[in-house]
């Protein structure tokens, strides 16, 4: 194992729909909202201060989602970047409506879908959002009817990219007949890999995989957690052995891992330039 360099740019980059650059570590922003994923931080100076360090150590690809706050997070990012540089890119979400802390419900309607970009649009300051995704599928509503809200939205320029969040290869085939899919994002770190297969047919086409919990919300990272001894063994801390699995696992691989600390920010860029050997990357593979 080697390190080459604490930047994100070490981790390489990936064409998102065949024509976004971006870098393959990205942030994510759940973590910048208060408990539940609901209200404001407890420190918003430091929300800001960690997305600023984020973009200054390379990181040009930032996932985020309506419901995050609600629009917390969205609002957040306008506060700290905005102007944006020409190259970041932003994704967010739509179809999670939010009651109350740790209270999720998919929302699919196609004019609730529109007014939620419109929203998005707005809240973090942007005439068109590089990428958007459907938070989740609504099973009251044909699944044709969500992403073909989103194909409209795109045609009108108000969308660049379309993606998906929590669907099965099935699901992804069926929307790829209404659209073209440039993403999908799923639960997937090192100790669960149940999307496994979908992540292998979104390689074989070309297609983002965008993994949320990359670090297992922590439990990778923890001290004396399951990646302590590997960890410290090869000079690197769990998370960063935990994201440069991620990023050798798949080209098509763009970890977000999210937090609300620079210091752990700056840690988990510098998982970009960990260089695992095959022997290393087996041994982890193997658990």
């Amino acid at each position: 194992m080697t390190t080459t360099t604490q930047t994100a740019q070490a981790s390489g980059t990936f064409e998102l729909g065949g024509s976004l650059p971006v870098t393959r570590l990205g942030y994510g922003t759940m973590q910048l909202t208060g408990e539940g994923v609901w209200g404001d931080p407890s420190d918003p100076d430091e929300a800001v201060r960690v997305l600023r360090r984020a973009v200054e150590l390379g990181v040009n690809f930032i996932d985020t989602a309506d419901s995050y706050g609600p629009v917390v997070a969205e609002q957040l990012i306008k506060k700290a970047l905005h102007p944006y540089a020409d190259d970041l890119v932003i994704a967010t979400k739509a179809g999670l409506t939010r009651s109350g802390p740790g209270d999720w419900r998919p929302v699919g309607r196609p004019e609730y879908l529109r007014q939620q970009a419109e929203m998005s649009l707005r809240n973090l300051g942007l005439e068109q959002i590089p990428l958007f995704q459907l938070h989740r599928i609504d099973a009251k509503v044909p699944l044709a009817d969500q992403v073909g809200e989103l194909r409209l939205l795109q045609s009108e320029g108000k969308i660049a990219h379309i993606g998906l969040s929590e669907v099965s290869i099935d699901e992804l085939e069926q929307a790829r007949t209404v659209a073209d899919i440039a993403s999908v994002q799923n639960l997937f770190n090192l100790s669960d890999r149940s999307a496994e297969p979908l992540l292998d047919h979104a390689e074989q086409n070309g297609i983002a995989f965008i993994p949320w919990f990359p670090l297992a919300t922590g439990q990778l990272a923890a001290p004396g957690g399951p990646l302590a001894a590997a960890a410290e063994q090869h000079g690197a801390t769990p998370s960063q052995l935990a994201l440069a699995w991620l990023l050798r696992r798949s080209p098509v691989m763009l970890p977000i891992p999210g937090t609300s600390s620079v210091a752990h920010v700056e840690d988990n860029i510098a998982a970009a330039g960990l260089q695992l050997t095959d022997e290393e990357f087996e041994a982890l593979t193997a658990g």
